[in-house]
């Protein structure tokens, strides 16, 4: 298995970071070698010079039968066999060495048969030399640290804005349309602007249009259903006049199903708009999931393993409880068993389970799964219901079959 890297290392700033220290080092390296062959040529090819020019002086003084100068003679100690050989030979030479421990130049021509040799002493040089390449080394460390310094400065501007920007998106993914980058640079049509700033500027004039869209659609909504609450309670009071008979009991019907809709587009609209408050107190949960059973009418199992205290909103916590078990028992089977375990409600059933699309994104507005009929509000107001009081309300697979919808609720 490939080895997993720290999270920090998938970071924009250490990216950067990298890419500047391979960068300078690069550089440092590749000048450092320039620089560092380029003075040692030079230094050298100084040494030869002068050891060359003295090893002139030696030979005319050996042809004249003089005494030759200090550090001349011939096959003197410690001259270097490969040297000697190329004089002996008849050529002359020079060749970098150490003597007695010291860097040295060494020079040679050939002399009746024998080596006429001379040296420099080459150990200023040298020291010249690793003193320059300590310098480079040192100023490249210097530059690459205030290059680091620098660049981690300029970068975390940019990635701070980064974060900027995409905390704002993920409260706009979690329901809050007001909240807006507001980079400064997208207020100012003077001011040239960076790919952040057109990033957050356009995140913004998405989170505007969408929100206008959204409070558009709100607000047709819960206009629609404050129009079409007055002609259906007139509707329905006509439909009690009517004679008894078949077809009274289907208009009577049909005209609860459009007061039940309407009455839930107008809760949703509240929902929505997060214009009621939550009223909390503290209720036994056993007690209360009991009550809401016995108020829907229908044949559901209260198992309380644990029981438990919760502040909550009773009528909220109600209205999803009495939503889950309409739902079991309208597009599930039976049996239907709503289970206490502290501050955790289940509701299940033996049906076909929940739908893949509900599974993957939650419920949604008008569309439910398979042949079932309905319009997909109830479960929807329940999770809505359920974020308005702190729960969480989440819609998995039973297993062995059939759907399963489990509350946390937040524990007193």
């Amino acid at each position: 298995m490939r080895p997993r890297l720290p999270a920090w290392t998938a970071t924009l700033t250490w990216k950067a970071a990298c890419f500047i220290v391979v960068m300078c080092c690069s550089l440092a390296a590749a000048l450092g070698a320039l620089v560092h062959v380029e003075v040692t040529r030079q230094t050298v090819a100084a040494a030869r010079e002068k050891t060359l020019a003295k090893l002139h002086d030696a030979s005319q003084a050996y042809e004249a039968g003089e005494a030759l100068p200090p550090e001349s003679g011939l096959d003197p100690v410690g001259l270097p066999p490969q040297l000697r050989a190329l004089a002996v030979s008849g050529y002359r030479g020079t060749v970098l060495a150490d003597h007695r421990g010291r860097p040295t130049m060494w020079a040679a021509a050939p002399a009746d048969g024998r080596a006429l040799a001379t040296v420099v002493d080459y150990e200023q040089s040298a020291r010249t030399i690793n003193g320059l390449d300590n310098a480079i080394i040192g100023s490249s460390v210097l530059a690459i640290g205030g290059t680091l310094l620098v660049g981690a400065f300029a970068v975390t501007r940019v990635t701070r804005r980064l974060h900027q920007t995409a905390t704002v998106a993920r409260q706009i993914t979690q329901g809050d349309l007001d909240a807006r980058v507001g980079d400064p640079r997208t207020k100012d049509p003077s001011r040239h602007q960076d790919e952040v700033a057109t990033v957050a500027g356009a995140l913004d004039t998405m989170a505007a249009t969408l929100q206008a869209k959204l409070e558009g659609e709100r607000r047709f909504t819960a206009d629609v259903a404050h129009e079409l609450r007055t002609p259906l309670t007139g509707l329905q009071a006509a439909s009690e006049l009517l004679p008894e008979g078949r077809p009274t009991e289907l208009v009577r019907e049909r005209v609860r199903t459009m007061r039940q809709l309407t009455e839930d587009l107008l809760e949703i609209s509240r929902l929505d708009s997060g214009s009621e408050a939550v009223e909390t107190d503290l209720h036994q949960l056993g007690r209360l999931a009991g009550r809401v059973v016995r108020a829907s009418g229908t044949r559901t199992e209260v198992v309380v393993v644990r029981d438990a205290h919760v502040e909550t909103d009773r009528r909220r916590l109600e209205r999803v409880l009495g939503n889950l078990v309409a739902n079991a028992h309208k597009h599930g089977r039976e049996p239907v068993v709503l289970t206490v375990d502290g501050p955790v409600v289940t509701v299940r059933d033996h049906g076909d389970g929940f739908p893949d699309y509900l599974l993957a994104h939650g419920p949604q507005r008008f569309r439910t799964g398979g042949k079932s009929k309905g319009h997909g509000l109830g479960l929807t107001i329940a999770a809505g219901q359920a974020e308005a009081i702190g729960a969480r309300l989440e819609f998995r697979r039973a297993e062995g079959g059939g759907a399963l919808a489990v509350l946390s609720l937040p524990d007193a």
